[in-house]
């Protein structure tokens, strides 16, 4: 079973739709038994990131997450689910993440020219780092998806997987172990995003 963490914050019902398309076993759920009983956990996300953190500590879900994470879950974040995995975010000011992922997220705007508009809107090539991580086994590099962002993540080197060019370089994929995340949305990308999300279901518990 896929568990989509229902915290306020995210269109949840297309990813459902995405992945019950795949032929998988979707619920969405704020109940902390049901994550813990789930297989993998997708953690999704639009908006502010500060608003969005303060829902996962107020409903204590920001501490079931991090749990099983640890105990080795297979968790996604997504947009600004991804961007909630790392350390801090500088978004309107500086605000704690889950600490999952090494690394702070910070606006786009002061490191693209002032020709390219800002949130970055639309689709862009991913540019594989190093081997094709477990949620690209099926994909090729400079397969395009779609991208909905303002802030983005750095200082991160060490867990990226993919980036995209938008004026610059942008971090585009994460990981960390069991940890996953995307900064462009696999529920509004084709059937590319479609082969990374069954990509991810796919992926063991690592006890």
């Amino acid at each position: 079973m896929v568990a989509i963490v229902d915290y306020g914050v995210g269109n949840l019902f297309s990813l459902k739709s995405s992945l019950t398309n795949i032929g998988a076993d979707v619920v969405v759920t704020s109940d902390k038994e049901v994550l813990k009983n789930a297989d993998h956990i997708i953690l999704p996300g639009v908006g502010a990131f500060e608003d969005a953190a303060k829902k996962l500590r107020d409903s204590g879900l920001d501490i079931v997450i991090k749990e099983l994470a640890s105990a080795g879950k297979p968790l996604m974040g997504i947009c600004l689910g991804m961007q909630l995995l790392f350390d801090k975010s500088f978004e309107y000011g500086e605000h704690d993440g889950l600490g999952l992922i090494k690394g702070v997220i910070k606006p786009i705007k002061d490191v693209v020219s002032e020709n390219y508009k800002i949130p970055h809107i639309g689709w862009n090539p991913l540019i594989f780092k190093g081997d094709p991580s477990p949620i690209f086994s099926e994909i090729k590099d400079g397969d395009c998806v779609y991208f909905v962002h303002s802030y983005y993540a750095c200082e991160c080197d060490e867990s990226v997987i993919a980036t995209t060019e938008y004026c610059t370089e942008l971090t585009a994929a994460v990981s960390n172990k069991n940890v996953y995340g995307c900064q462009f949305h696999p529920e509004k990308s084709g059937k590319i995003g479609l082969q990374i999300l069954k990509s991810f279901i796919k992926i063991k518990e690592n006890n």
